[in-house]
Protein backbone atom coordinates (compact mmCIF):
# COMPACT_ATOMS: atom_id res chain seq x y z
CA UNK A 1 0.00 0.00 0.00
CA UNK A 2 0.85 3.41 -1.04
CA UNK A 3 0.68 6.61 0.75
CA UNK A 4 1.43 10.42 0.62
CA UNK A 5 4.19 11.60 3.45
CA UNK A 6 1.94 12.82 5.86
CA UNK A 7 -0.73 11.02 5.26
CA UNK A 8 -2.64 8.95 8.19
CA UNK A 9 -3.08 4.86 7.68
CA UNK A 10 -6.48 4.02 7.97
CA UNK A 11 -8.79 1.07 9.48
CA UNK A 12 -11.08 -0.69 7.49
CA UNK A 13 -13.32 1.63 8.59
CA UNK A 14 -11.25 5.02 7.92
CA UNK A 15 -11.18 6.12 11.17
CA UNK A 16 -7.09 6.85 12.21
CA UNK A 17 -5.46 4.16 14.19
CA UNK A 18 -3.76 6.79 15.68
CA UNK A 19 -6.87 8.52 17.21
CA UNK A 20 -8.35 5.48 18.41
CA UNK A 21 -5.64 4.90 20.22
CA UNK A 22 -5.47 8.39 21.71
CA UNK A 23 -9.08 8.21 22.41
CA UNK A 24 -8.82 5.04 24.26
CA UNK A 25 -5.54 6.35 26.38
CA UNK A 26 -7.60 9.52 27.46
CA UNK A 27 -10.68 7.30 28.08
CA UNK A 28 -8.66 5.27 30.29
CA UNK A 29 -6.88 8.33 32.09
CA UNK A 30 -10.38 9.89 32.79
CA UNK A 31 -11.61 7.06 34.12
CA UNK A 32 -8.73 6.76 36.72
CA UNK A 33 -8.60 9.93 37.24
CA UNK A 34 -11.94 10.50 38.39
CA UNK A 35 -11.77 6.99 40.25
CA UNK A 36 -8.78 8.34 42.49
CA UNK A 37 -9.66 9.92 45.62
CA UNK A 38 -6.84 11.96 46.42
CA UNK A 39 -7.33 15.82 46.30
CA UNK A 40 -4.79 17.92 44.15
CA UNK A 41 -5.44 21.62 42.79
CA UNK A 42 -4.69 21.40 39.67
CA UNK A 43 -7.09 18.26 39.12
CA UNK A 44 -9.68 20.62 37.12
CA UNK A 45 -6.81 22.08 34.88
CA UNK A 46 -6.31 17.94 33.95
CA UNK A 47 -9.46 17.12 33.28
CA UNK A 48 -10.06 20.49 31.03
CA UNK A 49 -6.81 18.56 28.79
CA UNK A 50 -8.05 15.57 28.83
CA UNK A 51 -11.27 16.88 27.26
CA UNK A 52 -8.82 18.75 24.92
CA UNK A 53 -7.01 15.73 23.69
CA UNK A 54 -10.42 13.88 23.65
CA UNK A 55 -11.88 16.16 21.15
CA UNK A 56 -9.18 16.37 18.80
CA UNK A 57 -9.26 12.21 18.97
CA UNK A 58 -12.61 12.45 18.03
CA UNK A 59 -12.61 15.02 15.53
CA UNK A 60 -10.37 15.20 12.17
CA UNK A 61 -6.41 16.46 11.59
CA UNK A 62 -5.40 16.74 15.62
CA UNK A 63 -3.08 19.70 15.97
CA UNK A 64 0.15 18.09 17.30
CA UNK A 65 1.73 20.78 19.22
CA UNK A 66 -1.71 21.88 20.75
CA UNK A 67 -1.67 18.06 22.18
CA UNK A 68 2.05 18.07 23.39
CA UNK A 69 0.86 21.19 24.95
CA UNK A 70 -1.99 19.32 26.92
CA UNK A 71 0.19 16.06 27.58
CA UNK A 72 2.67 18.50 29.45
CA UNK A 73 -0.47 20.22 31.25
CA UNK A 74 -1.59 16.99 32.10
CA UNK A 75 1.94 15.86 33.33
CA UNK A 76 2.64 18.56 35.63
CA UNK A 77 -1.57 18.65 36.93
CA UNK A 78 -1.14 14.76 37.95
CA UNK A 79 2.93 14.20 38.32
CA UNK A 80 2.92 13.60 41.61
CA UNK A 81 -0.38 10.98 41.47
CA UNK A 82 1.99 7.87 41.22
CA UNK A 83 -1.12 5.86 40.85
CA UNK A 84 -2.14 7.30 37.48
CA UNK A 85 1.90 6.74 35.76
CA UNK A 86 0.82 4.11 33.91
CA UNK A 87 -2.39 5.85 32.14
CA UNK A 88 -0.54 9.37 31.64
CA UNK A 89 2.31 6.82 29.77
CA UNK A 90 -0.31 5.77 27.89
CA UNK A 91 -1.14 8.99 26.42
CA UNK A 92 2.17 10.34 26.07
CA UNK A 93 2.83 7.26 23.99
CA UNK A 94 -0.68 7.79 21.81
CA UNK A 95 0.27 11.33 21.57
CA UNK A 96 3.95 10.48 20.13
CA UNK A 97 2.16 8.30 17.61
CA UNK A 98 1.30 11.60 16.01
CA UNK A 99 5.08 12.91 15.34
CA UNK A 100 8.18 12.36 16.99
CA UNK A 101 8.19 14.00 20.65
CA UNK A 102 11.24 15.93 21.09
CA UNK A 103 11.74 14.68 24.28
CA UNK A 104 10.66 13.26 27.95
CA UNK A 105 7.69 14.53 29.47
CA UNK A 106 8.88 15.36 33.34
Amino acid sequence: MLRSVGQAPVTGSGKDPRASALGAAVSRLRRELAGNPGRFPDRGIAEDELAVLAAMAQGGQPDIQRMRRSLLLIAGAIGSVSALGPALMQVRHAVDLFGQSPGPVR
